[in-house]
């Protein structure tokens, strides 16, 4: 076994050479309630991962126990999202397999006397739950019979009484400090159908009291789960307890994954989608995993992502900037490059006719990486801010009189600007030199820009799109999120490209010159090129 990396690993291991365990079993525990994020990722890079390093079993279990939120769409989307990623589960459970049990288990705790059916409402409960330095008040109706009791669950099971008008609550201890066991509520009456079992049940147990019992039932020997649910840890060793599992399963917590810049809210990511401030939960802002995935993030990327910010007791902020330099550092030696122009104006070479194939580099990082075949000609489109009338000083780029490459061809010399009514320019004329072709260039001139270019002759329209942050920054701390939205995270340009993009599969991903990385895809008839992630590295290695 491969040395422990993290503490969960650690008492993993101490569990095994104790004996207190002979065999691995975690589960993935999403509620389809919404689509999976980012953040989720981190939960399966450890519960999955952890699993196959120990060469046990990882069950992809659903906690449907708010059937008022939950759909089959949701389902759907999780398991797509997983699979993408590339982890496979042993297998799909979902809490509502054991709702007879987790009734039943209810009914033997009332037997016992340590359940209580209660009147209060919601607010009287919460306000008799007491403070983090005073007790909470005993329930009026604390003290029922178990026959009692047992008589009003199965009222309650059976559709007497309308939602929040009585509840189960777990009969433990008012006056503990961990707010938490103060007679928690473990039973809420809820008239809704339930996306797998429709209207057979009106009463759905609290995910607090099932979490136990499902992890109990499906062998689960160690709950991983993020750092909210540690001062709910005594609760889920009292269900197990009291129910006398045997071996019971050990909860452990690690800290969850919080990334600067963008939404990790389920709620907050629903509200974007229904006020239409994104195009859909697949929207390439969004921190969705089929948002990232439709932005063209490689799944491998978020693994190595995940295995990078490692597992931690302690909850952390991540900067977005780190995120997109791992999605960078991934991109760099697997993605081949290629030229589009964003904002393109006309450069012509007035002393070259005809045209001419030259060998384009794949991948200048990668070893025997290759070259294609490039068409030149006389007619070139090139970026509108690798001109300037007016350069500032130590402007390596396009000028009156100033020489620069153009990438993998030849140096130019720009001699005349065309510009518009408005003095924008439209047109650069400029003449080229022969002998300096890239690779064999014996003209002696030294030009210290190089450019990206695409023949005007051959290239083809292109839809380019941007992106920003949905949040404008990490400093607006307290703020609700509509007031830190960037309204100009998604930027539309009519580019030029170069033909070979469009020939491609829908969905590769290059790196455009100077530009970034982008997805190829289609929007009608038309090629689209969907931003990646920027070249440009914030993040402060």
């Amino acid at each position: 076994m491969a040395e422990a990396s993290n503490f969960i690993e650690q008492i993993i291991d101490d569990d095994l050479a104790a004996g207190r365990v002979t065999a691995i079993q975690t589960r993935f525990p999403p509620e389809p309630n919404g689509y999976l994020h980012i953040g989720h990722a981190k939960s399966m890079f450890v519960n999955f991962g952890t699993a196959e390093k120990y060469h046990g079993k990882c069950n992809l279990f659903f906690d449907d126990t708010n059937p008022s939120k939950e759909k089959t769409e949701f389902v759907d989307a999780i398991r797509a999202d997983i699979r993408w990623l590339g982890y496979h589960w042993e297998k799909e459970v979902y809490a509502s397999d054991f709702f007879d049990i987790i009734y039943d288990y209810a009914e033997r705790l009332i037997r016992e006397g340590k359940a209580f059916v209660c009147d209060l409402s919601a607010e009287e409960i919460r306000l008799t739950r007491g403070t983090l330095t005073e007790p909470g008040q005993e329930s009026p109706y604390r003290n029922r019979t178990p026959e009692e009791n047992l008589r009003l669950f199965r009222e309650m099971r059976d559709g007497k009484y309308a939602d929040g008008e009585r509840c189960l609550r777990a009969k433990i201890d008012m006056s503990s400090p961990n707010v938490n066991m103060r007679d928690p509520v473990i039973y809420r009456i809820l008239h809704a159908s339930h996306h797998r079992t429709g209207d057979k049940w009106c009463i759905y147990p609290m995910y607090d009291y099932a979490h136990p019992i499902c992890d109990y039932l499906q062998g689960v020997t160690h709950s991983l789960c993020t750092l909210e649910f540690e001062d709910h840890r005594p609760l889920y060793d009292w269900v197990g307890i009291s129910l006398g599992f045997s071996p019971k399963p050990r909860q452990i917590e690690f800290a969850r994954l919080s990334v600067t810049n963008l939404v990790m809210s389920k709620r907050y990511l629903k509200k974007l989608v229904e006020d239409g401030s994104v195009h859909g939960w697949d929207d390439p802002r969004m921190p969705t995993l089929t948002g990232l995935r439709n932005r063209g993030i490689p799944a491998g990327a978020i693994r190595d992502f995940c295995a990078r910010i490692g597992v931690s007791k302690a909850n952390s902020e991540c900067e977005i900037s780190y995120f997109d330099a791992v999605v960078r550092d991934w991109l760099n030696v697997r993605a081949p490059r290629a030229m589009a122009i964003v904002d393109p104006i006309r450069l012509v070479i007035t002393n070259y006719e005809g045209s001419e194939e030259v060998d384009f580099d794949i991948n200048q990082t990668v070893e025997d990486a290759g070259t294609r075949k490039v068409t030149f000609g006389r007619e070139l489109y090139i970026e509108r801010s690798d001109f300037s009338l007016d350069p500032p000083p130590k402007y390596y780029r396009g000028k009156i009189g100033g020489y620069v490459r153009l990438k993998n061809a030849y140096i130019v010399r720009c001699d005349e600007a065309i510009t518009d009514e408005q003095g924008n320019v439209v047109e650069v004329r400029a003449t080229y030199l022969p002998d300096s072709r890239s690779g064999a260039d014996t003209s002696g001139v030294k030009a210290k820009g190089v450019i990206q270019w695409v023949n005007a002759a051959c290239c083809v329209d292109a839809v380019i799109k941007q992106y920003g942050p949905l949040l404008r920054d990490a400093d607006y701390a307290g703020q609700d999120f509509s007031e830190r939205m960037n309204r100009e995270s998604e930027r539309i340009f009519m580019g030029k490209a170069e033909p070979y993009l469009f020939e491609v599969e829908e969905g590769t991903a290059f790196q455009l010159m100077r530009t970034g990385y982008y997805k190829t895809c289609r929007e009608g008839d038309k090629l689209c090129l969907s931003e990646i992630v920027s070249l440009k590295d914030n993040y402060n290695r």
